[in-house]
């Protein structure tokens, strides 16, 4: 029996935690050839997972906040398999969660290097091979946190995504190429096992972290997270063939809030 993504080369960026591990699994799981590009050597524990279970993958790791670590990931794809069909650009998130006041200029610079750039980058690198083929999926990952509290460098870089989805989408469907995101909600998932704020919070980090949480739950008409696999199935379903009339759409997956 065929699977959705059967021969499918799909690069997954920040494949090694969370909802990037989740993609790169599923997408293993129904036939892809999966190329897992991630700063953390944890990337690896995924790979081996992988293939255990009878997949097909490679792995690299790589800095993707720089066009450099971008175009290693796109040259790995092309150096393994020859081709790249799909790639799910996951790399973001919110490193702190506090009034945009009491954020520094440096941290606003690291804010939108962690959650626009890495997207960004590897769309440019990726695009070139996509358009000399004529066809290529992109899938980004963006956050309703376009709309929210406590995150405005963060929401500022999702934002960026966003538009960069509508765009990218309209200036190359004539070559064949879709380009959507997924505007994630709040997602539960296992502690990180390298977190982006290694510093423990304080009081004032604790209570503007519990005002997003209390937000995010309160936008939603289901009163709930979503879980890892409710945000997989919404990417896979952009990356895979059955979304083959949609494109420059971002499509939230929040519970009911469209952020």
């Amino acid at each position: 029996m065929s699977k959705r993504f059967d021969n499918k080369v799909c690069i997954v960026t920040g494949a090694a935690q969370g909802i990037g591990r989740g993609v790169a699994l599923r997408l293993a799981s129904e036939g892809g050839k999966i190329v897992m590009a991630d700063f953390s050597p944890l990337v690896e524990e995924v790979l081996a997972e992988i293939i255990a279970n009878g997949g097909e993958a490679v792995s690299i790791q790589a800095d993707l906040e720089t066009h450099q670590g971008a175009k290693e990931a796109i040259d790995k794809a092309l150096d393994s398999y020859g081709r790249i069909d799909i790639l799910v650009n996951n790399v973001g998130g919110a490193i702190w969660m506090k009034p945009f006041t009491s954020f520094s200029e440096v941290e606003i610079q690291k804010e939108i290097s962690r959650s626009l750039f890495p997207t960004l980058w590897c769309c440019h690198a990726v695009l070139p091979t996509m358009v000399k083929q004529q066809s290529g999926t992109i899938v980004n990952v963006s956050s309703i946190a376009t709309r929210g509290i406590n995150r405005i460098p963060y929401s500022t870089a999702k934002g960026g995504v966003n538009a960069m989805t509508a765009s990218l989408a309209f200036e190359y469907a004539n070559d064949g190429i879709r380009v959507n995101a997924v505007a994630t909600g709040g997602t539960e998932a296992p502690p990180r096992k390298i977190p982006r704020n290694a510093k423990p919070l304080t009081d004032d980090e604790k209570s503007w972290m519990n005002a997003v949480v209390d937000q995010t739950i309160d936008r939603t008409f289901m009163k709930r997270y979503g879980t890892i696999d409710e945000q997989v199935n919404a990417i896979l379903f952009l990356a895979s063939d059955e979304s083959s009339y949609i494109t420059g759409s971002t499509i939230p997956v929040g519970g009911g809030d469209e952020g």
